[in-house]
């Protein structure tokens, strides 16, 4: 059997950071598994975060008005991204787990981290209008976040002063890993290590270690199917009145972004579901 592969996309300046700590234990644990592991080392390769002329190779295809998702599309169905670009694409295309290690910055990924995303997940590279969500181009690899807050956990609760955490992860996980067709695993969240004892930290990273053995084999995050809505552009993509209609009397609303003016689903962003209430 080929080796399997996962790449860790990672973003911290410091290599005596928690997250490298993070990173390392993944990186080893995989390894000992059999995983090859492939480090982006963003800050190291000092990747460019902006998206510019630049990224494409020869000339453009409309040079009067620049449209970056237009030309970059034009120019990976030519291979004339530029080698950056396309170095991570290969990375991506091998990679049957990809980790997403950083510290949530502004509730969001660093700026480097976003440029990742928005200069290697191109458009036909990485979705489509006909491949996206559930029948994305990547609905056969997996992939998750793993992050570090300055925030401590209550303040991530629903009644917390930074609000539910459901919500602040819901576009980096349905708006861009799913939506590229990834099967999202539940988050790897360290709640505040900087301001934690040593001890803790470690078992931080013992419950890390721990989770990474069987990692692989979870179930991933449920997300509301394409199915569940009309694909016609002239109708909006609107969720289905038969759907509305069938969760009418669930106490709760579908996903976080799809609640329907219900409460919302606990950790619809943090748990696999085990109920079918969710998604039936």
């Amino acid at each position: 059997m080929a080796q399997k592969t996962v790449l860790i996309v990672y973003a911290h300046q410091s290599l005596g950071s928690f997250n490298a700590a993070v990173r390392d234990v993944a990186a080893q644990e995989l390894s000992d598994q059999g995983y090859r592991v492939i480090v982006s080392d963003l800050y190291a390769m000092n990747f460019k975060a902006n998206s510019t002329q630049e990224d494409i190779i020869g000339d453009l295809k409309n040079p009067k008005l620049f449209q970056y998702g237009e030309e970059t599309m034009h120019a990976w169905k030519n291979r004339r991204l530029s080698e950056d670009i396309m170095a991570e694409q290969h990375k991506v295309e091998a990679a049957e787990l990809i980790i997403f290690q950083f510290p949530l910055y502004w509730f969001s990924v660093p700026a480097i981290m976003k440029g990742w995303m928005d200069r290697v997940l191109t458009q036909g590279f990485a979705f489509s209008m006909e491949k996206m969500y559930n029948h994305g181009i990547f609905k056969d690899k997996k992939a998750m976040l793993s992050f570090t807050t300055g925030a401590t956990e209550s303040m991530f609760c629903p009644d917390g002063i930074n609000g539910d955490i459901n919500v602040t992860l819901w576009p980096l996980q349905n708006g861009t890993l799913h939506f590229c067709g990834f099967q999202v695993l539940a988050p790897q969240i360290f709640w505040s290590p900087a301001y934690c004892l040593r001890e803790a930290r470690t078992a931080m990273l013992e419950g890390w270690r721990g989770r990474l053995k069987g990692l692989l084999e979870e179930k991933p995050l449920t997300f509301a199917p394409c199915e569940f809505f009309n694909l016609s552009p002239k109708k909006g993509f609107l969720l289905l009145p038969k759907v509305k209609e069938a969760h009418e009397s669930n106490t709760y609303g579908i996903t976080v972004g799809h609640h329907l003016g219900k409460p919302l689903p606990p950790d619809n962003q943090t748990k696999a579901q085990l109920s079918d209430e969710y998604t039936n």
